[in-house]
């Protein structure tokens, strides 16, 4: 079974899902096929408008509603003025949601200043990042970070890593192993980028020995056991990484969808990680299918984010 196809026996329990886009066709569609399985519980978040059918229903023009997720977000606009967005997010913060799934309307810009300014990030770092889950023939790679941060300096680097790693043992259910890319591997070539992969390879290996990780590496480097063993012999990765930390957003975004257009690969995401709770955002051109596979995985991440939460309390 590939990994995709066992997501939807992965779901995280019962976790409620809400959806402020509800009304967009797309996003109803993906709700009623959530709706009919025994997965994710997806909840439109409405200003008046009306929900897809059996699906339970949060209310901006809902008194109550209101009262309990104001105080998370101050200026909130009142009923008929659409503001579903920020309404599903102060949910989430007020423990009404497990997680968050917008960005079929949305843009990415208005999804993610929703989420910092009403989440904020979940560690003192304050780094917000994305991956794709990229889904290949036997395999499923991390491409970090594909998505929000341009150009990452050397502690934003190793807590993309960080939050990729804790993302992908929830998501996947794998071991991560982690090589830090480059055009250069392990000296073969200088320049301030290099020693930028170079410094944030050490400080995580410095701070989290227990995964498995290199860099400076090239790509082929840190994917082909064979080119490993030439270019990089005794890494520890072999060839065999699984969680790919980009140098720059540059890089990290045309990688994913070269994989994706010419390798065939299914991308998944961007899966934002660094937020306080689940929130993730579409692409505008997201099928249906994709805002059903974003659903499950936030699930997931919500499962995964309790878990933690129980064992730092035992």
């Amino acid at each position: 079974m590939s990994w995709l196809e066992d997501l939807a026996g992965r779901t995280g329990g019962a976790r409620r899902i809400g959806f402020p886009e509800s009304v967009e066709p797309r996003t109803s569609a993906a709700i009623e096929c959530l709706a009919a399985e025994a997965g994710p519980v997806p909840v439109a978040v409405t200003d008046g408008t009306v929900a897809p059918a059996g699906v339970e229903t949060l209310d901006l023009a809902d008194p109550a509603f209101r009262a309990r997720i104001v105080g998370r977000c101050a200026d909130l606009g009142g009923p008929g003025s659409g503001d579903t967005l920020r309404a599903a997010v102060a949910a989430l913060s007020a423990g009404l949601l497990d997680g968050v799934v917008a960005g079929a309307v949305a843009t990415t810009a208005e999804v993610l200043r929703a989420g910092l300014r009403i989440l904020g990030p979940a560690g003192p770092g304050g780094v917000v990042s994305g991956a794709f889950y990229m889904a290949l023939t036997g395999r499923v790679l991390t491409f970090a970070d594909a998505a929000v941060v341009p150009r990452p300096d050397v502690s934003q680097l190793v807590q993309i890593a960080a939050d990729a790693c804790d993302a992908r043992r929830a998501i996947v259910g794998d071991e991560p192993r982690v090589a830090f890319l480059s055009y250069a591997t392990r000296g073969s070539a200088a320049g301030e980028s290099v020693e930028r992969v170079r410094a944030a390879a050490e400080e995580f290996r410095r701070l989290q020995p227990g995964i498995v990780s290199d860099g400076e590496l090239q790509a082929d480097a840190a994917l082909v056991p064979e080119v490993a063993a030439r270019k990089a012999p005794g890494s520890r990765l072999g060839g065999a990484a699984n969680v790919l930390i980009f140098p720059d957003l540059d890089a990290g975004n045309i990688a994913y969808k070269l994989v994706e257009r010419l390798a065939g690969a299914r991308a998944v995401g961007p899966i934002l990680q660094g937020l306080a709770r689940p929130l993730n955002d579409l692409s505008r051109g997201a099928s249906i299918e994709d805002i059903v596979l974003v659903a499950r995985v936030t699930a997931l991440q919500a499962a995964g984010r309790s878990a933690g939460h129980e064992t730092e309390r035992t």
